[in-house]
């Protein structure tokens, strides 16, 4: 009896597999071990929740008010898992959603680099590359974002725009920028992309003015629409360079040195590196392709939040695509003799080992540690979501962060220490409060009033996770 060696469409699929079930079971672990918060699981969950009961994409500010999720960021593709929350109400949907997803990206890596490469085996080491590569593998961890699944839609997009295929790319592309505000801009790089590396002018001009002007519609037309301040908080994240798209393309016109001087600096000099090391520097041997993460490298690098200068957080969800494919097209540009499959996958495992997120690399010396328990659940998780359960499913509750995620999927949900019509209240004493930076009293101060405060009784004190209810609700309910 022979055996068949697989084949790499077979292996191709099996990674596929294995990412989407390892990954979509690591993501429900963080959640059950409470990594996961109010901000930003939370807010996923309850404009889902709240789009499937007749309110679309409506949510609770983080004073209190009920605001709709489009006036932060422009992502209308969350009303889309309505239905599929009716069918599996729970965070695990998303989170499994999400897992699923990115997995899938990998098919069009691999034809893309059999294209340009002409071999299965080299396709098989791109598509492994993807997923390995660290970026990939914290975007599918970093809770849920609806951004995340701009990076399977964009690589779909790149793979029908290479073949000229110019209707299946606009689907992949317009649904694409329903995941956030910027990814249009992206979808416009890759217009001009196409023009210049194609020689279709005339469609990469149509591509790249229809992407500036979905970006733009969003940002200056739905966002203020829905946002009661007129504009997107964020983009107090931009003062140093101008605070307001408008602000931001006047400092690069009258100085342009400005612009240069906060993206360049050790911490943006040193996510490049995190972002192209990992790819061989394959990257920087297909200079056309990399104008298409020209505007989200510009959102990240000119912020002043950390966050978005870390491979860490969802921020990478509209450049993974374009480095993956860039990496692909650079490759092209080697001699044959050179081993490309075998590069791309030895320097994407290292950097995985040096960079992402597996828990089994702390028990390796040099491993990654960040997060590296975060999939751990303590007693301390299973004593708070024992605690969670005597919290009614549609009460007014007013939680800490890290247990807001769990009680998101109701009307209003406050976060603590804002009380307001609060009936309940979860705390976690051992985490502090998101809000704290904003509330007129911190967590531990306003604990303490709730001690004391005889309209409120204390119904669940054990391992620094408290329940209150109001006093009034506790005699209604008698």
């Amino acid at each position: 009896m022979t055996f068949q060696r697989p084949t790499s469409r077979a292996l191709l699929w099996t990674a596929v597999g294995a990412y989407a079930a390892g990954f979509s079971a690591l993501s429900i672990l963080r959640h059950r071990a409470f990594s996961t918060g109010r901000f930003d699981l939370g807010n996923m969950v309850q404009a889902v929740w709240s789009t499937a009961h007749g309110h679309p994409l409506q949510i609770t500010g983080l004073r209190g008010d009920q605001i709709s999720r489009l006036g932060a960021h422009f992502d209308p593709i969350l009303a889309a898992f309505a239905p599929l929350w009716l069918a599996w109400p729970s965070p695990d949907m998303l989170l499994v959603a999400q897992a699923v997803a990115v997995a899938l990206g990998a098919l069009p890596v691999f034809w893309l680099a059999r294209k340009h490469l002409g071999s299965d085996r080299v396709a098989l080491g791109f598509a492994l590359a993807y997923l390995i590569y660290p970026p990939t593998q914290w975007l599918t961890l970093n809770e849920f974002h609806p951004v995340a699944l701009a990076c399977p839609l964009l690589l779909y997009a790149i793979w029908f725009l290479d073949e000229g295929r110019v209707v299946p790319f606009a689907a992949c592309a317009i649904v694409a920028a329903t995941t956030k505000e910027e990814i249009a801009l992206v979808v416009a790089g890759l217009g001009i992309w196409y023009a210049l590396a194609h020689g279709r002018r005339w469609t990469g001009a149509a591509v790249a003015t229809a992407g500036v002007a979905a970006a733009l519609i969003a940002i200056e037309v739905v966002i203020p629409h829905f946002n009661r301040a007129g504009t997107s908080s964020f983009f107090t994240r931009y003062s140093e360079v101008g605070s307001t798209p408008g602000g931001i393309v006047h400092t690069a016109l009258t100085d342009p040195w400005k612009i240069v001087t906060t993206a360049a600096t050790g911490r943006g000099l040193g996510y490049l590196a995190q972002l192209v090391l990992p790819l061989a520097l394959l990257v920087v041997l297909a200079p056309l392709a990399l104008i298409a993460a020209v505007p989200e490298l510009a959102v990240n690098l000119l912020s002043a939040a950390t966050t978005q200068t870390s491979i860490r957080f969802h921020y990478t969800a509209g450049l993974i695509p374009v480095l993956i494919a860039a990496a692909v097209f650079g490759a092209k540009r080697l001699p044959p003799r050179i081993p490309v499959a075998t590069i791309v996958v030895v320097t994407a495992l290292a950097a995985n080992y040096l960079l992402g997120p597996a828990p089994l690399w702390r028990y390796f010396p040099g491993g990654e540690q960040q997060q590296a328990r975060a999939a751990d659940v303590s007693e301390h998780d299973r004593i708070a979501a024992r605690a969670l359960r005597l919290i009614p499913p549609h009460a007014v509750v007013s939680a800490t962060n890290s247990l807001g995620a769990h009680l998101s999927a109701r009307r209003r949900v406050l976060s603590f220490p804002y009380l307001q019509d609060a009936q309940w209240v979860a705390a976690d004493e051992t985490a502090p409060g998101y809000a704290d930076r904003l509330a007129p009293l911190p967590t531990a101060v306003q604990l303490s009033w709730l001690r004391r405060n005889p309209e409120w009784r204390l119904v669940f004190e054990r391992d620094g996770i408290l329940i209150f209810q109001r006093a009034s609700e506790a005699a209604s309910a008698r």
